[in-house]
């Protein structure tokens, strides 16, 4: 499509304004207005983008559904900076507006605790996502309001699904999921916005008028703009350090992962009965009488944190840290530091009163081209700071093994450091 058109779609018939604090204006097509009214849609304003980190950061209440807005909001600017740089760019009409909804509707499948559970036998987000995409009535809301293909949406969010090769769908997947993608620069903005730390900031519309399209299938940054790619990878590490991993945060989420796995381990519930909660049905679905692991449900609920007893560096190369990646490996490492402790103190202490953490692998994404007098470059010949092995640091040092346990506990533990040796 040539520039002119590709504005007219782009622009023509955003005329719905919603207030947002952070992005000031988002502007929405009818279309994508009756979209949004819709009640898959609704109830992400009941699910926290950031969990229990409101305990820690009593600002951050913020919701999957002001998040997945400014990142419709942010996929519609990056379209309309590409469109700036080139007379005309291979989109289709229905194309764009795939692209926008699955920017829109990405986050439909996340359940609360969403990203805690994520190591559990459970479906990934973007396969639930995509299942309620083709279905109603977002299914037929999509054709008739959006005027587009849910097909070609779904696919977009959930990469596991098949495309045919004469497609746009792969171009959409790379604009919505890479180092500076919309995802990313809301969710960071936002996170830093409403637990009030300056460390997610970026420079976002810098960011989106130094981006292009290189040789018509992926996204590729002018020279110049490197710095934004290494404030998105520093902003990435401090976020997970001071925010995301911070150690209450830390506490809350893994006694959540202990009583959910626990009940998934001996059958007391089942993996669908997670699905398309929002975060009240969540604390409300699961009851004690179930399996009394459930117990840390309303603990965390109510604040009644457990505390830590120990902590290290994981050590990747240490054969018993790497055991415990598994988890149920580190169920049965649980298991065993429980009967240690009921032998020594003569009283019962419960396997799920035991709690293992060690944060999952992050990626801290570089594979970003870098146009430089007109050629492409890989970001790691590009002479950043910010290299393969400087990022391979980042997770390295943000990745603690720890031990939680209940407060009244955490006297009685002598020499933490034996479990683990």
């Amino acid at each position: 499509m040539g520039k002119d058109e590709l504005f007219r779609v782009l622009v023509g018939q955003y005329t719905e304004p919603i207030r947002d604090p952070l992005w000031q204006h988002i502007y929405l097509s009818p279309g994508f207005k009756r979209l949004v009214a819709l009640e898959p849609f609704q109830k992400l304003g009941r699910i926290k983008q950031l969990g229990p980190s409101f305990h820690v950061y009593p600002g951050a209440v913020h919701t999957r559904l002001n998040h997945s807005l400014g990142v419709f909001h942010l996929a519609r600017k990056l379209l309309l900076a590409l469109v700036d740089q080139t007379e005309s760019l291979p989109l289709s009409s229905e194309g764009i507006k795939a692209f926008l909804a699955a920017s829109l509707l990405h986050d439909l499948g996340h359940f609360p605790f969403a990203h805690s559970l994520k190591e559990l036998p459970l479906k990934d987000h973007e396969e639930l996502t995509a299942e309620k995409i083709l279905a109603e009535p977002l299914y037929s809301a999509l054709r008739e309001e959006v005027g587009t293909d849910p097909e070609m949406v779904a696919q977009i969010v959930d990469e596991n699904l098949p495309v045919t090769e004469k497609t746009e769908v792969p171009l959409y997947r790379n604009f919505l999921s890479g180092v500076l993608d919309p995802d990313k620069l809301d969710y960071l903005n936002r996170d830093a916005f409403f637990c009030g730390v300056p460390y997610g900031v970026q420079d976002t519309e810098f960011i989106l008028h130094k981006l292009h399209l290189h040789e018509g299938r992926a996204i590729a940054l002018e020279y110049e703009g490197i710095t934004a790619v290494e404030n998105v990878l520093f902003s990435k590490y401090l976020m997970y350090r001071n925010v995301y991993w911070h150690r209450v945060v830390r506490i809350a989420t893994a006694m959540i992962k202990q009583a959910i796995f626990t009940a998934l381990r001996e059958g007391k519930i089942a993996a669908e009965q997670l699905y398309w909660l929002d975060d009240e049905e969540f604390y409300r679905r699961f009851r004690v009488d179930e399996h009394e692991a459930l117990e840390l449900i309303p603990q965390v609920m109510h604040r009644r944190f457990f505390k830590t007893a120990f902590e290290t560096a994981f050590d990747s190369g240490n054969p018993g840290h790497l055991a415990l990646t598994d988890l149920e490996s580190r169920f049965l490492k649980q298991e065993e530091i429980a009967r240690r402790l009921n032998r020594r103190l003569h009283r019962q202490v419960k396997p799920h009163e035991v709690i293992i953490d060690i944060p999952e692998p992050i990626s801290f994404e570089i594979d970003l081209p870098i146009i430089r007098n007109g050629e492409g470059i890989s970001f790691s010949h590009s002479g950043s700071l910010f290299n393969g092995p400087a990022v391979e640091g980042f997770t390295r040092s943000l990745r603690m093994l720890r031990l939680f346990v209940p407060a009244d506990l955490l006297d009685k533990i002598q020499e933490p450091e034996q479990y683990f040796e």
